[in-house]
């Protein structure tokens, strides 16, 4: 796993339960906020898809794409662009009318002393979203942040434990998905509740910051020191495939890694890669930040990649150059302050 055709081979693996989901599905994607770290790999899955699937359906990407080499790309797979501040209501009500809606529009990092655009971005905007799209199934990208942080003991919450959401961030996320519930009750909008928590791409991540530490011999905090994580690929096909998961009051999903990972285990397994030993600091706490996906795997049962393999793929592309995107997660936060 060395070059970004290899890494995009990976990331865009198709099942037969997906092609056949997608072929399902009635009218075309519109993803919003698809100029994230996770958008443009989204949209080019499902592109993929649909193509596999032999059906005819638009893919529509909205973001304000400042990236505008990841809206080339796109253009060029044949995914339809419309460059949008969904913060601007002239832009947002003259997007098309479609049939299926992924939100993945947000705020997080600069939170704190920026708490205005957060609560704005990630409570105000989807009302606005959620009436515009009132007919439409809609996919809401939201958190596991919006637990509090439970015992390393157990498997974290499942969908039906109490939400404890710390800091503004969480909160506002919170505040999101309740945005979202209530317009589905008074419009009988089909939702799903998307929890996410890690997602990995070579290019960043959670095992991408702890490799990075070791092999620079910086002191790994341990004080989080369990975590969930998942590959990309797998968790954009769950997000495409939840479209016909979706239902009025939401429906609520886990999306993440099966097993809690002792981040001192995943320092080792990459010092035993690199060939040095990992510094660490702090001890681990009693509580993390973790989600029970136990739901996510009796429903979507195909072969996602293992945690060992992550591991292996991130280490060989961090020791041959891949490149790097500037993403932090901050997963070691434990009180709420991105």
């Amino acid at each position: 796993m060395r070059t970004l055709e290899e890494l995009d081979q990976r990331l865009y693996t198709l099942t037969d339960d997906f092609i056949n989901d997608v072929r399902k599905l009635t009218g075309d994607i519109l993803i919003l906020g698809a100029g994230g770290k996770m958008g443009p790999s989204l949209a080019m899955l499902a592109k993929l898809a649909v193509e596999a699937a032999g059906v005819k359906k638009r893919i529509v990407a909205v973001s304000r794409f400042s990236d505008r080499k990841a809206q080339r790309e796109l253009e060029g797979k044949g995914i339809e662009i419309i460059s949008a501040d969904l913060m601007d209501d002239d832009a947002l009500q003259g997007l098309p009318e479609v049939e299926n809606v992924i939100y993945m529009a947000g705020t997080k990092f600069g939170t704190t002393g920026n708490e205005h655009l957060t609560w704005a971005m990630n409570a105000y905007l989807p009302g606005r979203v959620a009436t515009k799209f009132r007919d439409s199934k809609i996919v809401v990208f939201s958190t596991g942040n919006v637990y509090p942080l439970t015992s390393t003991e157990t498997k974290g919450p499942s969908e039906t434990s109490p939400v404890g959401p710390v800091g503004e961030y969480a909160q506002s996320c919170l505040g999101r998905e309740r945005i979202f519930e209530h317009f589905s009750h008074v419009n009988n909008t089909p939702v799903l509740i998307y929890r996410l928590n890690y997602a990995i791409d070579l290019r960043y991540g959670v095992l991408l910051e702890i490799a990075k530490a070791v092999k620079n011999m910086k002191p790994i905090n341990l004080s989080m020191g369990y975590v969930n994580v998942i590959w990309q690929g797998d968790a954009n096909q769950i997000a495409i495939r939840c479209l016909g998961l979706c239902t009025s009051p939401p429906a609520i999903l886990n999306v993440t890694g099966s097993e809690c990972i002792s981040v001192r285990w995943i320092a080792n397994e990459f010092a035993k890669l690199f060939g040095i030993d990992p510094v660490f600091e702090n001890e681990e706490q009693p509580t993390a930040l973790l989600s029970n996906a136990a739901r996510m795997e009796e429903i979507f049962t195909f072969k996602k990649v293992s945690v060992t393999d992550m591991i292996l793929m991130t280490a060989e592309w961090l020791q041959h150059g891949g490149p790097l995107l500037d993403k932090p997660t901050h997963f070691q936060e434990r009180t709420g302050k991105f």
